[in-house]
Parts: C-alpha cells; sequence; structure tokens
C-alpha cells in the first residue's frame, strides 16, 4: 500500500513513520511519498526517516516531491498535515491577536481563524486533486484548525475524510493510569470539537469508573488535567475537560501567562526547528539523534503557559506521542478489516444532539473496512453545548469566508468567536491579520 504525506517535510513526521516500521502485517504500507513545497526540509526528513529505517527489514521505501499529483498518484491513504505560511505564519497568527490583548492560539482562538482562512483553500485544493488522481483513497487529517479543515474537505470529498487529534487519546491514558487501568481495557465516553471535548465517562466492565477519579482529589492532582484546572471546577463539571479548554476557562490567566514570557509557542517552535533544520543541512548523519532531541524539548514544553504555576508534563506524555498510533489504527481498519475503537473527528449526522448533521465533532467511533461510524453520545449540558454550538457556527463561517472570498463572513467570524469580546476588536483582528498576511486580500474582499 503507498501513504502519500502532505506536509512531508515537517517535524513529527518521523513519529508517523516509527508506527509504521513496527507494522509487520502482510498488508501493510511499504510505500511513503513524502510531499511538501520545501525542498530543503524534505531533504532533512528524508534523512532522519533513513536512518530510522536502516536497521529494520523491509521498511517502506521512502520517495520525496514538490509535485502534488505525483505524491497522490496510485496513494491508498493520504495523511495531510500541511501548515500553509508555515511557523513563521504561526508566529503572526498568535502575535495579531496577543497584541490587542486577546488569545491568539492557533486552533481555539482568533489565531486558529486567520490560520482557517489561509488554510481551507489550499486544503480544497488537496481534496480536489485526491478526487482526480486517487479517488478510493481515504484522508487523514492533521492539519489545524483539525475539526474546520476536515470539515471543509469533507465538503469535497464526503465521509472519506477523518480528523484526528492526540488530546483526547492523552486524555483517557492518563485517566485510565490514574485508576490503575490500561486505557485500551476501557471505553472511553468523550464528546465535543477538536481541541473543545470533555471526557465525561470511563466504562469498565460496565461501570463507569470516572467519578472515582474525580471523588479523589488526589488521584486527580495525578493526572495533568487535575493539576491544570483544579479539583474544584472538574467536581463543578462533573466531567475532566480537555487540555485545550484551559483558554476558554481560563483565558486572563493564559494570555497573561503567554505575555508574561515574552515568547509564544509559535515563536519558540520556529526558533527550534530552523535550528534543527539547519543542523540537518550541516550534519545530515546526524539526523535521527538530532530530531529525538528536539522531539522531546518540544513535548516536554507542550502548552508549557498552561502549566506556570504546575509540575512539568508527565514523562509518559512526553514519550508517549498518540496521533501515529491513531493514523496507524484507522489504516489497519479499513485496508485489513482490524475492527477498532477511537476518537475521531468526523461527520456528527445524528451522534452529538444540538449540532448540524454535517457538521465536524470529535466523538469515539467505531471503524472497520467502510471507515469511521461515530457512536450515539447523550446530550451535553446547556453551558458545554452552547459553547461547542457557538464554535461550530464560527468554524462553519470561516469556511465559507474562506470558499466564497466574503470578507462579512470573516468579520462575523471573528466577532462571535467566544474569545473575541467586541466586534470593534474583531475589526481590528481581520485588519491586522490583513496587514500580516497581504495574500488574505486576495482570499477575501
Amino acid at each position: 500500500m503507498k501513504l502519500a504525506i502532505l506536509g512531508g517535510g515537517g517535524f513529527r513526521v518521523p513519529l508517523v513513520y516509527g508506527a509504521l516500521l513496527h507494522d509487520t502485517n502482510s498488508r501493510r504500507v511499504n510505500r511513503v511519498s513524502l510531499h511538501d513545497v520545501d525542498e530543503a526540509r524534505l531533504a532533512a526528513m528524508s534523512h532522519v526517516l533513513d536512518q530510522m529505517g536502516a536497521a529494520v527489514d523491509g521498511a517502506p521505501v521512502v520517495s520525496t516531491t514538490t509535485d502534488l499529483d505525483t505524491a497522490l498518484d496510485g496513494a491508498d491513504f493520504v495523511f495531510s498535515a500541511i501548515r500553509v505560511g508555515g511557523l513563521e505564519g504561526r508566529t503572526r497568527d498568535e502575535r495579531v491577536a496577543l497584541d490587542l490583548g486577546l488569545l491568539g492560539q492557533e486552533t481555539t482562538g482568533p489565531g486558529g481563524l486567520a490560520y482557517g482562512l489561509r488554510t481551507v483553500p489550499v486544503a480544497v485544493r488537496v481534496a480536489e486533486r485526491v478526487a482526480v488522481r486517487c479517488p478510493g483513497a481515504w484522508v487523514i487529517n492533521f492539519t489545524n484548525p483539525a475539526g474546520m479543515i476536515t470539515e471543509a474537505m469533507q465538503q469535497v470529498l464526503g465521509d472519506r475524510v477523518v480528523g484526528i487529534c492526540d488530546s483526547p487519546i492523552g486524555l483517557g491514558r492518563r485517566a485510565a493510569k490514574a485508576l490503575g487501568h490500561d486505557v485500551d481495557a476501557t471505553s472511553l465516553e468523550y464528546v465535543g470539537l477538536n481541541h473543545r471535548g470533555w471526557l465525561r465517562g470511563i466504562r469498565q466492565d460496565g461501570r463507569d469508573i470516572l467519578p472515582d477519579l474525580i471523588a479523589d482529589p488526589g488521584l486527580l492532582a495525578t493526572v495533568e488535567e487535575g493539576r491544570l484546572f483544579g479539583t474544584e471546577w472538574i467536581q463543578t463539571l462533573g466531567a475532566v475537560p480537555n487540555e485545550y479548554l484551559y483558554y476558554y476557562y481560563f483565558t486572563r490567566e493564559a494570555v497573561a501567562a503567554i505575555r508574561g514570557d515574552g515568547q509564544t509557542r509559535g515563536e519558540f517552535l520556529l526558533a527550534q526547528q530552523s535550528g534543527f533544520y539547519r543542523t540537518v543541512a550541516e550534519a545530515p548523519d546526524r539526523a535521527l539523534a538530532e530530531w529525538r532531541w528536539v522531539r522531546t524539548e518540544r513535548d516536554a514544553t507542550y502548552m508549557q503557559e498552561s502549566r506556570a504555576n504546575a509540575e512539568g508534563r508527565d514523562d509518559a506524555d512526553v514519550q508517549g506521542g498518540g496521533y501515529e498510533g491513531v493514523a496507524l489504527a484507522i489504516m489497519a481498519a479499513i485496508a485489513r478489516d482490524e475492527r477498532s475503537a477511537m476518537i475521531l473527528n468526523v461527520r456528527n449526522g445524528s451522534a452529538v444532539p444540538g449540532l448540524p448533521p454535517e457538521a465536524v465533532v470529535e466523538v469515539p467511533c467505531t471503524v472497520d473496512t467502510d471507515g469511521p461510524h461515530p457512536m450515539a453520545t447523550l446530550p451535553l449540558p446547556g453551558d458545554q453545548l452552547g459553547l461547542v454550538q457557538q464554535v461550530k457556527a464560527v468554524e462553519q463561517m470561516t469556511i465559507a469566508a474562506a470558499r466564497t472570498g466574503s470578507a462579512t463572513l470573516a468579520l462575523k467570524a471573528f466577532a462571535v468567536h467566544p474569545l473575541v469580546d467586541s466586534v470593534t476588536t474583531a475589526k481590528e483582528l481581520l485588519e491586522g491579520y490583513r496587514k500580516a498576511f497581504p495574500d488574505l486580500d486576495n482570499l477575501i474582499s
């Protein structure tokens, strides 16, 4: 089978390749095509993957290309992890909002809307080329904002686009471990949108054991989310929030922490990864060792601003990864009928009451040769439903704005976003992003 990885020069590509190296099934991915618009980044990743596969018999053969159609031709699966504008763009996404006193985070904040406005047209063009060059392929999307981009691509390819994220499985893993269980031996009840969901139950032998965790402050303190949100707030909610909901529940604290640090996450990653790619260009024989060192540093500082007054990130999370395992499990379920259960970003249908059927939601699914099948969820309480309804409306406005070129819709999306506090500020945001990204004037008017 052939896997095309779009954004093939990206830093996290070796995680996917590493998962493929551990797959010994006779029907496995044996060809990987890396596509990127940056030849230098492609070359660096090629060195890393070559060194990873050198000691593995039958390692998937890796090719690189800057031509999208070449990458897609003959692909059975397409993994999309593109970043339109690169990390330089992310830094501007974050800074424009932060300079106005708002959270600029690339998925949950206004920065995510700016990122979406730039990315939706590219993602739609990719979907259109998939429809022509490999119409039978499944697209696994990791491009942020993941829910929005998955939904935009589904408008072209339908349910053959599946969004993945490592946050829900990481949360489930931590919660199950605190209770003394392996997450694979439990059933997670999780519902929401990408980066805006809640763990509402953990089923073990038919019993929901999550209340045991929520009721025990000592146990909660061993879980990153327990330290992040605090026992009192989690007990008030009666559920454990996805870590990204910190930006909604503790907005002022998050903005203050980022401003106090003097460096956004995007700025940190830009400096770190620029150094990585320079090092590999100068010493390609050190590519894999350098990647491993930088990856550890990257993961250890993940969402650092939200842990300013808490302990460092759990070692298991730093080492554990997650989304690459989900990607491999999806491919195995579809290609080999290895039926599996996982939390994915999929078309809602009727899984989450109160959201449109075409909305992409993040819920538990079973996956087989026909793809993901979302499981029905219990209704969300009013406060949680209201948040996801508002955010989903913003995402759909942003998709429409990007596809139609409507500045009016773009402004409305910014104005009604829960983290934007006035229409005047929304106008300043849109103007700021147009100045930061002159190409936006070609996309919206």
